[in-house]
């Protein structure tokens, strides 16, 4: 028989898997950061710098001890974690590159068929002379190997060998070795990655019970859908199959949603139990979520649990946007419970503050607003600038 679990305890149990339950004040380290990256399965890479990049302050939003330069050398030094792709770039712990394989004989698989009907036929001609072009000569930019005549633009307009260089990286011929100002620099994968984290070689069936196994843990309760979501890396079918056949590992529990609408069927780890009647405590302060964070990355699950609608709106034309360019959620304890718009001044020095949203039934109380500036302030140095302004009419009033 199927266990209810009340939203309450579903919402801070899966924002707790989120690594959202951790004294956001507590010492981190170099250590500690690569847990935390394993612990949440990776963490989204993103160019946009309207505050923080994304990988920067999903990161910083679990731990304020974070450093910048932990991560730096846990990817360029240390190689204890790789950039590749998930639902979009991303950074994983190194460990899970021999199950990444399965994910490169894939990817390799459909990304021709899809690329083809995006980039035209012979978009793959300089494939073979990009990858003999690093292999002889070292790591390399998508700058270095463009056409003196090619006019630069986005994802929709890469040269040739800046395609390639996305696709063997996407099958793991390539890795990123660095960034310089953000830009990858590409290098042979047997270059970049350790012996070691190239072993062991594992079959398809690992892969699909490690990717399961892995989303159900982090997610804490699931469909087969959101199993299969969560890495992108296998198909519902695979993930339907996997349910099946660990029917034995697992429990039927229905989850209440946040608008006490009709439960929703689901999977969880026998263990699981043990934690609905004494869900995880979280912080009570605030915090700025990423736009790209892991707790909301699946927009429909985190309205069904937390009552939160969010898209990004980046591209959305400014007429049509309901909030704006690139808004940052705001989480108070396990409650949801609004929006902001700002951005750093890096030559003002200020964190200018544009407008805030709170959800209905939020007050702006003053005890609520001091919480915010509190963490405004925190932010604000962490990402460089020396105070907070509020522009006029940030309130909406």
């Amino acid at each position: 028989m199927a266990i209810l679990v009340p939203n309450d305890a579903a919402r801070r149990i899966f924002l707790a898997r989120q690594g959202l339950a951790r004294p956001p004040q507590a010492a981190l380290g170099k250590a500690g950061l690569l847990q935390l990256i394993d612990d949440l399965g990776f963490v989204q890479v993103d160019s946009i710098g309207t505050v923080e990049r994304a990988h920067h302050q999903i990161l910083f939003s679990r731990s304020q001890t974070y450093r910048r330069e932990h991560l730096t050398q846990l990817l360029e030094t240390d190689r204890a974690l790789f950039e590749n792709w998930t639902h979009d770039a991303a950074i994983l712990p190194s460990a899970f590159y021999p199950y990444w394989k399965h994910r490169f004989r894939r990817e390799d698989q459909s990304i021709i068929e899809r690329w083809r009907k995006w980039r035209g036929e012979g978009f793959e001609s300089a494939f073979e002379e990009t990858y003999a072009k690093i292999s002889a000569g070292g790591a390399i930019t998508s700058r270095e190997v463009k056409a003196a005549d090619h006019k630069s633009g986005g994802w929709w307009n890469w040269h040739p060998s800046k395609t390639a260089l996305e696709y063997l990286w996407r099958t793991g011929k390539l890795a990123i070795s660095g960034r310089s100002n953000f830009q990858k620099i590409y290098d042979l994968t047997e270059r970049v990655l350790h012996p070691h984290h190239h072993e062991p070689d594992v079959s398809h069936e690992e892969f699909v019970d490690w990717a399961c196994r892995g989303a159900l843990t982090r997610l804490g309760f699931a469909t087969s859908g959101e199993l299969a979501a969560f890495w992108d890396s296998v198909t519902p079918k695979e993930a339907r199959d996997w349910v099946i056949a660990h029917r034995n590992e697992l429990i039927e529990v229905l989850i209440e949603p946040a608008d006490g609408g009709k439960p929703r069927p689901s999977y969880a780890f026998a263990a699981f139990t043990d934690e609905i009647g004494q869900p995880p405590e979280l912080p009570a302060r605030i915090r700025v979520l990423s736009p790209f964070d892991p707790a909301l990355r699946d927009r429909n699950r985190a309205e069904r649990l937390l009552n939160f609608s969010y898209r990004i709106e980046v591209f959305v034309p400014e007429p049509k946007r309901q909030y704006g360019y690139y808004v940052f959620p705001l989480l108070e304890g396990s409650r949801m419970i609004g929006r902001i718009d700002m951005k750093a001044d890096r030559k003002a020095g200020t964190l200018d503050v544009r407008r805030l949203w709170l959800e209905p039934g939020v007050k702006a109380s003053a005890g609520r607003l001091e919480k915010l500036d509190a963490e405004l302030v925190r932010l604000a140095r962490f990402t460089g600038v020396e105070k907070v302004v509020y522009l006029e009419g940030w309130q909406g009033r």
